[in-house]
């Protein structure tokens, strides 16, 4: 298929290596903002600590709560 008959906005079969290159990349990009701004990953850590500490607590009385703070534990760090 030529060019000119792929859709707009179609990459086709794109390059695995130059996905996982690009993957790589971006999770290179991400180590290094960690380790240059160290605070912002031990508030988020902490912030983690504290959700699941919580949850620990409530776990006797209310399971889905508890339940809900570890699930908004584990995403902390993806914002």
């Amino acid at each position: 298929m030529s060019i000119l008959q792929r859709p707009f906005g179609a990459r086709g079969a794109a390059d695995p290596r130059a996905r996982a290159l690009a993957a790589l990349a971006a999770e290179v990009r991400e180590f290094v903002k960690a380790l240059l701004s160290p605070g912002r990953l031990i508030e988020e850590v902490e912030q983690m600590r504290a959700l699941h500490l919580a949850a620990i607590r409530v776990e006797p009385s209310n399971a889905a709560r508890a339940a809900w703070l570890r699930s908004r534990a584990s995403r902390i760090g993806l914002r």
